[in-house]
């Protein structure tokens, strides 16, 4: 006869309240500021979108912080601010891994012809890349994280040129309903994503603390940027090709993640 000894699965829980409340209000004001967008004009747009980048930012940093601890968060945006820095270099100058662009100074201070603020918008999306690859995938994940951070920039690229944020030289093929970007901006992405989710993939720890936010934050944001790319597109920046266009990419690899989180909360 033998005794089997039972050892109880650790439970995770949650953060305090008071964190709860400062990553809710960093994630709103995010989707606020977004909202305002289309709504605004001039400086104040200027203002807002630079805001935008900064309170996304925050958020997934703070989450990474609240989920994975603060080795995790420091590891993370040192690494993604210093990457999306030195890719954006090498594409300003060399045209490399993206096509031939130049910033506006509308973005604000920049060092190298690269504004600040750049590196942060790396620094927002690249963590609920992250995150959602590996909750999706073991194997591919670099591939699924560098496609949905791809997805994503079929959204904001030609939006910002639209609001003169940057220009591109374009003398080849370009992405299907915007011909003002090429499309290598999208295989650069696609390439630069895989780098940086393979990187990360390696160096961050998977565990979350004991005490640890869940996964909602993530699953808000990549939802609001399906939502708000397809609706933005289609009724306020008049391109309803690259909103079906958007949502398709973007979509089959952020719902995934998406329905799989909020059925089953993690």
């Amino acid at each position: 006869m033998s005794i089997r000894h039972y050892t109880p699965r650790r439970r995770r829980h949650g953060i305090s309240q008071r964190a709860r409340i400062t990553l809710g209000t960093a994630l709103a004001l995010t989707i606020l500021l977004q909202i305002t967008y289309p709504l605004t004009h001039g400086t104040v747009l200027q203002y807002i979108t630079i805001a935008t980048v900064y309170a996304a930012a925050l958020s997934m940093v703070l989450h990474a912080y609240l989920s994975y601890g603060v080795k995790y968060a420091w590891r993370y945006f040192v690494i993604v601010a210093l990457f999306g820095f030195f890719i954006e270099y090498l594409g300003v100058h060399s045209g490399w891994p993206f096509g031939i662009y130049n910033y506006d100074s509308s973005l604000g201070f920049a060092i190298g012809g690269v504004p600040v603020v750049v590196p942060f918008a790396w620094v927002m999306m690249v963590h609920p890349a992250l995150v959602a690859a590996r909750r999706v995938t073991s194997k591919w994940t670099f591939i699924y994280g560098g496609a949905l951070l791809a997805g994503w920039d079929l959204f904001l690229d030609p939006q910002m040129v639209a609001a003169g944020r940057w220009t591109w030289v374009v003398d080849g093929a370009h992405i299907p309903f915007v011909p003002d970007v090429p499309l290598s901006n999208f295989f650069g992405w696609l390439l630069a994503g895989c780098a940086i989710i393979s990187l990360l993939n390696l160096v961050l720890p998977f565990e979350r603390r004991k005490e640890s936010a869940s996964l909602r934050a993530v699953t808000i944001l990549l939802t609001w940027v399906l939502f708000s790319g397809f609706i933005g597109n289609l009724f306020f920046f008049d391109r309803p090709g690259l909103a079906f266009l958007g949502a398709a990419v973007f979509g089959a690899f952020a719902t995934p993640f998406i329905f799989k989180n909020w059925l089953g909360e993690a």
